[in-house]
C-alpha cells in the first residue's frame, strides 16, 4: 500500500531538489537568449556567478535563489564544490568541442578595463551594445583564456597575439614619430593588420563588439594583401594614416569651441582639462574611423583620378568619373568585409551595422582631394556653434581627422617626411612614364626628366596641408604634448616647409610661393598664414593636377579664409 493511499503524509521534497528544479526551470527561461547555452546552464549551478559573456543582462534572479533553499553551511559547501567541478567539466568539453571545428585562438591578456554604467561622455543609442547575439565562437573566445593566442588565417598566415602585445615598436603608437618604415621592415606583409589589431585592442572594440579574432584577421590580412607593391599608395600608407587617426583621437585636446569656449568674463580663464576626441565619440564611430583608414586605399593602382578617367579606365565609366578611386576603395574592401569568413562586424545589430556602414563610406569619400576646400569650408563656417554632443557635428569633424592622417606627411619628422616624398615623387614619375608611353600629356611633377621637388612640396604644404592643418588647430583639435607650447604636428610642418623653401633657394628660384607658371600664388609673405590663398581665374593648376584636384570650382579669395 502505498503511502498516499494510506493516509500516510506524502514525503516532502528535500531542499537540494527543490534547488535543483528551481536552477533548472531559470536555465530554461533564458537559454534561447544566452551566447553559450552549455556554459550559461552550468553557471547556473554556481551560487555566486552569472553566465559569461553575457553582458547587461540581470541575473538577480539566480542569485535571489542562491540562499534561500535552508541548507546547512557545511552542506552547501559541499554541494558547490561538487557543482563547480562539473560545471568545470561541462565547460571545458564545450570549448573542446566548439575549438575542433575551427582555428583556435583566444583573446591576449587583458588591457582594457570594463567600462562602470554611466560613465560614457556620449549619448549615442550605438554604444548600447546587444548582449543575445554573440555566437557560440564568439562567447568561447571571451572565456578561453587558456586557447592558444596564435590565430592562423584562411590563407594561413599566422598571428601570435601575446607577440604582437610584446612588440616594441607597437608600444610607440601614441608617438607622433612611430617608426613605421622600420615596423614595415620588420612585418612587410602584415604591418596593417597588426597595427589594426593593437589599436583596436587598446580602445577595447573586441570586447564591445564581441569580434572574432580569427575574422578580424582573416579580413584585414585579406585587405593588406589587396594593396599593391607600388611607391605610395600600399600597406605602409594605409597603416600610417590608421596610426595618424588613432594619434588624433588618443591624445588630449582642448576644442576651441561648445559651452566653454564663450566666456563671458574678460578675465583670462583656466584651461579647460584636456580630454581625447576617442572619449567625445561613440565607439561605433572609433570603430568605423579606424576601419575606414584601413580601408581608405585598397587596390590603389598608383594611378590618380585624372589618369582614369583621361584613359577611360573601367573604373572611372563604373563611377561616372565622380571620386573614382575612392569609390573603388570603398566598395571594394566592403565587398571583402561581406565575404565568408570575413565579417568580423557579424555581431552589430541592423542599425548599428547600418550607421557603421555609412560612417565608414562618409569617411573614405572625404579623402577625395576634390572636396578638400569644401569640407574645411563647412568646418571653419561651423567651429564656433560646434558641439561634440552633435552627430553631425561629430561626422564632420572626424571627416577632418581621416583627412588629416591622409596627408599628414609634413608634420612629421623631416627624416620620415623626406622618405614619403620621395615615395609619391617615384610613384608620380611611374605615371609619367605611362603617360609618355601612351602619348599622353604629362602631367605637371610627373615628369621624371624634369623633377620638381621642392616645389611640389612647397605648394602642396602652403596650399593643401596647411589650410586643413591651421583649421583643426585653431579649433583645438591638434594635440600639445607636455612641455610644447604648441602642437608636435605644426612645430614639423613649418620646419618642413621652411626646409622645402631653403632647398628652393639653393637652386636660384626666382620666386619662393609662386609655382610653375604662377597659377597659385601665396598673399604676400605672410608665412605664419598659410591658409590665407589667392587664386586666379584659371583653376587648372598644376599641383591640383598633381593631386587630382583639376575640376575644383572657382572660389573667391574670401572663401579660403
Amino acid at each position: 500500500m502505498n503511502n498516499r493511499s494510506s493516509g500516510q503524509p506524502t514525503t516532502e521534497i528535500q531542499p537540494f531538489g527543490v534547488f535543483v528544479v528551481r536552477k533548472i526551470h531559470a536555465a530554461q527561461r533564458d537559454l534561447a537568449n544566452i551566447p553559450n547555452p552549455i556554459e550559461a546552464f552550468a553557471s547556473y549551478w554556481r551560487p555566486d556567478s552569472s553566465p559569461a559573456s553575457t553582458g547587461t543582462r540581470d541575473h538577480s534572479r539566480s542569485n535571489s535563489l542562491s540562499r534561500d533553499d535552508g541548507l546547512s553551511s557545511s552542506r552547501e559547501s559541499a554541494r558547490d564544490s561538487s557543482l563547480n567541478r562539473i560545471s568545470e567539466k561541462i565547460t571545458t568539453a564545450t570549448t573542446s568541442t566548439s575549438n575542433s571545428n575551427r582555428s583556435r585562438f583566444a583573446r591576449s591578456n587583458t588591457t582594457a578595463t570594463s567600462h562602470a554604467p554611466g560613465t560614457s561622455s556620449c549619448s549615442s543609442t550605438y554604444q548600447t551594445r546587444r548582449t543575445n547575439s554573440c555566437n557560440n565562437d564568439d562567447a568561447n573566445t571571451f572565456q578561453g583564456a587558456q586557447a592558444s593566442t596564435v590565430v592562423t588565417t584562411m590563407d594561413q598566415a599566422k598571428f601570435d597575439t601575446a607577440e604582437i602585445d610584446k612588440d616594441r615598436d607597437l608600444k610607440m603608437i601614441v608617438d607622433w614619430s612611430l617608426p613605421i618604415f622600420d615596423m614595415a621592415a620588420h612585418f612587410p606583409n602584415t604591418i596593417l593588420s597588426r597595427l589594426t589589431y593593437t589599436i583596436f585592442k587598446q580602445a577595447d572594440l573586441f570586447r564591445i563588439f564581441k569580434i572574432s579574432p580569427i575574422k578580424f584577421f582573416n579580413y584585414f590580412h585579406s585587405l593588406e594583401e589587396g594593396y599593391w607593391d607600388i611607391p605610395y599608395h600600399n600597406r605602409i600608407h594605409a597603416a600610417d594614416v590608421l596610426h595618424g587617426c588613432y594619434y588624433l583621437t588618443c591624445h588630449g585636446v582642448r576644442p576651441s569651441f561648445g559651452p566653454s569656449a564663450s566666456p563671458d568674463s574678460l578675465l583670462p580663464q583656466p584651461l579647460p582639462p584636456a580630454q581625447s576626441m576617442s572619449a567625445s565619440m561613440s565607439t561605433l564611430e572609433l570603430m568605423a574611423l579606424y576601419t575606414a583608414a584601413a580601408m581608405h586605399d585598397y587596390d590603389h593602382p598608383g594611378r590618380t583620378n585624372a589618369f582614369l578617367v583621361a584613359c577611360e579606365d573601367q573604373k572611372a565609366i563604373l563611377y561616372n568619373d565622380r571620386s573614382v578611386l575612392e569609390n573603388h576603395h570603398a566598395a571594394e574592401s566592403w565587398r571583402l568585409l561581406c565575404s565568408k569568413g570575413c565579417n568580423f562586424i557579424e555581431n552589430l545589430d541592423a542599425a548599428e551595422t547600418k550607421r557603421f556602414r555609412y560612417l565608414v563610406l562618409e569617411y573614405i569619400l572625404a579623402t577625395d582631394l576634390k572636396h578638400h576646400f569644401e569640407i574645411i569650408m563647412t568646418f571653419n563656417e561651423k567651429t564656433t556653434d560646434m558641439e561634440l554632443s552633435n552627430e553631425s557635428d561629430r561626422l564632420l569633424i572626424s571627416k577632418m581627422i581621416i583627412k588629416m592622417a591622409d596627408i599628414n606627411s609634413p608634420c612629421k619628422p623631416y627624416p620620415l617626411h623626406r622618405q614619403w616624398t620621395e615615395r609619391i615623387c617615384d610613384e608620380f614619375y611611374n605615371q609619367g612614364d605611362e603617360e609618355k608611353q601612351l602619348n599622353m600629356t604629362v602631367t605637371p611633377y610627373m615628369d621624371r626628366d624634369d623633377a620638381q621637388v621642392a616645389k611640389l612640396q612647397d605648394s602642396f604644404i602652403a596650399h593643401v596641408v596647411s589650410p586643413l592643418a591651421v583649421a583643426m588647430n585653431e579649433a583645438g583639435l591638434l594635440p600639445v604634448l607636455p612641455g610644447l607650447v604648441e602642437p608636435e604636428m605644426m612645430i614639423n610642418l613649418k620646419h618642413n616647409h621652411q626646409k622645402w623653401l631653403q632647398e628652393i633657394d639653393s637652386s636660384s628660384s626666382s620666386s619662393v610661393a609662386g609655382l610653375g607658371n604662377g597659377i597659385i600664388e601665396e598673399e604676400s609673405s605672410n608665412s605664419d598664414s598659410p591658409d590665407v590663398l589667392k587664386r586666379s581665374p584659371s583653376i587648372g593648376s598644376d599641383v591640383e593636377d598633381a593631386f587630382d584636384m583639376c575640376t575644383i570650382q572657382e572660389h573667391d579669395e574670401e572663401e579660403y579664409l
